[in-house]
């Protein structure tokens, strides 16, 4: 059993407006269990009393992973709304927090697209007055020095490589930068293995730092694939009020990685998965 559904536009829909900057301060008491959402809520002045570990606030009372919550000390804290989404969290927990009497707010954000009407539905149910703020226009492809579109891979996990496809926030905002992401076709998070990289061919290997920790100590593994520059995860897949800051910062990070590149590459002829 998933999360209820929740109406949204289609994933290859492009936005007109985008994101929301708040200007009153709800009296709710809110758990959240999204750090995309514990971030957006911080913005709009309205924190949470309580969080996950993930979403790098200390000063908050945390209540286990997003993966993992604990339902009970969540229900001890009696709050008023607990947020979850559904590409974050599992049906489980939203049904066991359910059955606890807990009012929950399941938002669903899988592209660009979603961003907007989902925190507009979190404001109003919180009682936050907002008002959008604009993406940047669509970028132009980016062109690699061959004169094509950039190409990307993008693995989220290691051993196995695991990457993003094409209905997912972190490809939309990709497309929006006019970047082709590799294996998009493939479903949500495909497992990529050692043939699959081998026979295909990508201009940059961006390694976000979450949610697997990739780091400049993995550059030597990853450069067997393509040229690897590092991304911030939080801004390829944390999306709320960070969302047009990240636009421009991601594309910014795919144009110094091909200023940062040689000749055109060609594909290599084997890689190995360590």
């Amino acid at each position: 059993m998933t999360l209820p559904a929740i109406r949204t536009r289609s994933a290859n829909a492009l936005p007109a407006t985008r994101i929301v900057t708040a200007n009153t301060l709800p009296a709710v008491r809110i758990v959240s269990l999204v750090p995309s959402v514990t971030e957006t809520l911080a913005a709009w002045g309205a924190d949470p009393i309580a969080c996950t570990r993930f979403c790098e606030r200390p000063d908050l009372e945390h209540v286990g992973g997003t993966k993992n919550p604990d339902i009970e000390a969540i229900t001890e804290l009696r709050p008023d709304l607990v947020v979850v989404d559904r590409e974050e969290n599992r049906s489980e927990d939203y049904e066991a927090l359910v059955a606890n009497g807990i009012d929950v707010q399941a938002l669903h954000v899988a592209s660009l697209d979603d961003v907007e009407p989902e925190l507009g539905r979190l404001a109003a149910r919180i009682g936050v007055q907002w008002s959008a703020e604009p993406l940047p226009q669509p970028y132009a492809s980016l062109e690699h020095p061959s004169g094509r579109n950039v190409r990307v891979f993008v693995p989220i996990w290691r051993r196995p490589y695991m990457t993003i496809g094409a209905r997912t926030y972190g490809a939309s905002l990709l497309a929006w930068c006019g970047v082709d992401v590799a294996f998009a076709d493939r479903g949500t998070y495909p497992t990529i293995d050692a043939g699959d990289l081998s026979a295909d061919h990508f201009d940059i290997v961006l390694a976000p730092t979450e949610p697997y920790p990739w780091h400049l100590r993995h550059i030597d593994e990853l450069a067997k694939i393509a040229p690897t520059q590092v991304i911030d995860g939080q801004d390829l897949f944390w999306w709320g009020t960070r969302t047009p800051g990240a636009v421009v910062r991601v594309a910014e990070t795919v144009k110094r990685a091909l200023r940062q590149q040689g000749p055109p590459q060609t594909a290599p002829s084997s890689v190995t998965v360590q």
